[in-house]
């Protein structure tokens, strides 16, 4: 089982700090956001060489940084989005694989409590997420990747959920087994085949969908999705915003 970090886009909110660097080398605490990711994965016995990199702006500067990765060059990552760039690493998946977005941060624990999870798909998904939102005016509650839950089991997984119905935020981080990982590409094909260019579950494409698209998609298909929580200790940096945020209060 491999580790995808997806990696390719510019962070164009986050300028002028990624002007000449891929937005996970920016700074935070002392570390560069992709090596607090790589603390995180490495509590699920995730080392350098079981990291597979979807990369596309500034790849180069992660290639000479990190030269132990498996690499896997977006290069349509500019008119594409988070879902395509995931399926460059295809080859990665087979064995099942863990994703993770590149802008985020959340602690080993988070990974800890996912590698125990024997379920085929499951999303880590934060229970104190409106928390953060109350200093962030640039990325609103109505951005969050919100899901829905019955115990462990998630019913629904869409920003359109309102704030207050929502179990939590889906961080960016999931788990796939073998036969999740086969449900997740036999879905994408499906999907990608059946709607080619048109609208896809509120997408304006296939190609500019994120993966919740696709999880939501599964889901209404009647795919099992579960879940397991971090009570906080995940910050997103989407924003010049964020990152001021995240600046004085990660440590």
């Amino acid at each position: 089982m491999q580790a995808i970090v997806i990696g390719a886009g510019r962070g164009q909110r986050l300028m002028p700090l990624t002007a000449e660097q891929p937005k996970c080398f920016a700074p935070v605490a002392g570390r560069r956001i992709l090596d607090w990711i790589l603390a995180a994965l490495a509590a699920g016995g995730f080392g350098p060489r079981r990291i597979a990199f979807v990369g596309g702006y500034q790849l180069p500067h992660v290639r000479a940084t990190y030269p132990e990765f498996t690499y896997y060059e977006n290069v349509d990552w500019p008119r594409n989005n988070i879902l395509a760039s995931l399926f460059y690493a295809e080859p990665a998946m087979t064995d099942g694989f863990v994703c993770t977005y590149a802008d985020i941060l959340y602690r080993p624990h988070a990974v800890e409590r996912l590698m125990r999870s024997r379920a085929d798909i499951t999303l880590v998904v934060d229970t104190d997420w409106r928390r953060r939102y109350r200093h962030r005016s640039q990325h609103p509650e109505s951005d969050a990747e919100k899901v829905l839950a019955h115990g462990d089991r998630i019913t629904s997984v869409s920003r359109l959920i309102p704030a207050a119905a929502a179990s939590g935020e889906y961080i960016g981080v999931a788990k796939f087994s073998p036969r999740g990982a086969h449900l997740l590409r036999e879905h994408y094909h499906r999907v990608v085949a059946d709607y080619g260019d048109q609208p896809f579950q509120g997408a304006a494409s296939v190609q500019t969908a994120y993966l919740i698209h696709l999880l939501q998609e599964m889901l209404e298909q009647g795919v099992p999705i579960h879940k397991v929580d971090t009570h906080g200790d995940y910050y997103e940096i989407d924003t010049t915003e964020d990152y001021e945020i995240v600046c004085a209060e990660w440590r």
